[in-house]
């Protein structure tokens, strides 16, 4: 049976149109390059795949494995944590710009390192010192202050996951994370690609934003943290 890209999305990534940022052997487990992120996977759950997805995996650092199925810990790794993702692909065109939406502006390297503070505040996700040329990122500036962002990160075969929202505490309320992920969404779009997104499962208020902005859930999908 056909396995679907989104089902394994990071192993999808790292062996599909992201291969150049991957680290290891395609046939038995490779790892993103440390500078984007911790994300590792193997192809599958046998001794020697999952012997070589641990050996991706240094000591003092985190490999997080994510992937459609809880996945076991390889030999000689503890667990950190598990958690569970709800994955929801956008349906229909993205929703229109609203005209008391905010100034949205391209992000790249002279913003990378407000990008890390905010995204260390917000949590959106693993973040490296790299994380931002992932691919198109926007944000809202005001008086000079980052105070928003969102872009994207895995890409598959026809489809761009909307990655990276972040908003600081104190100017949540405002639209800003829906008028970027719009931005985002329409962005995409242009570029013939179906959005996709991944929400940890229980943080229900994202999951109805995104809902408001026509993404319907798929699936879930399982993260596995480790270190040595």
């Amino acid at each position: 049976m056909t396995v679907h890209p989104l089902d394994r999305p990071v192993w999808s990534m790292l062996t599909g149109r992201q291969a150049h940022l991957a680290e290891g052997d395609p046939g038995s487990a490779v790892r993103i390059d440390r500078g984007y992120g911790v994300f590792g996977i193997a192809a599958d759950t046998g001794p020697a795949a999952q012997a070589a997805l641990a050996a991706h995996c240094p000591v003092g650092e985190e490999l997080w494995i994510v992937d459609g199925e809880p996945w076991p810990l390889p030999p000689g790794t503890r667990e950190v944590k598990r958690a569970v993702l709800t994955q929801m692909v956008a349906e229909g065109p993205p929703l229109a710009r609203r005209e008391n939406e905010p100034s949205i502006i391209a992000l790249g390297d002279a913003d990378a390192a407000e990008m890390a503070v905010l995204a260390d505040h917000a949590k959106p996700g693993p973040w490296g010192p790299k994380t931002h040329l992932y691919g198109p990122f926007f944000g809202v500036r005001e008086n000079g202050r980052l105070l928003a962002m969102a872009g994207q990160r895995i890409l598959l075969p026809g489809m761009a996951e909307v990655s990276g929202v972040s908003t600081w505490e104190d100017c949540r309320g405002r639209g800003l994370a829906r008028a970027l992920i719009g931005h985002v969404m329409r962005a995409m779009v242009a570029r013939g690609e179906t959005p996709f997104l991944h929400s940890y499962a229980d943080n229900a208020g994202a999951i109805a934003l995104y809902e408001s902005l026509g993404f319907r859930i798929r699936r879930e999908i399982h993260v596995l943290a480790i270190a040595r």
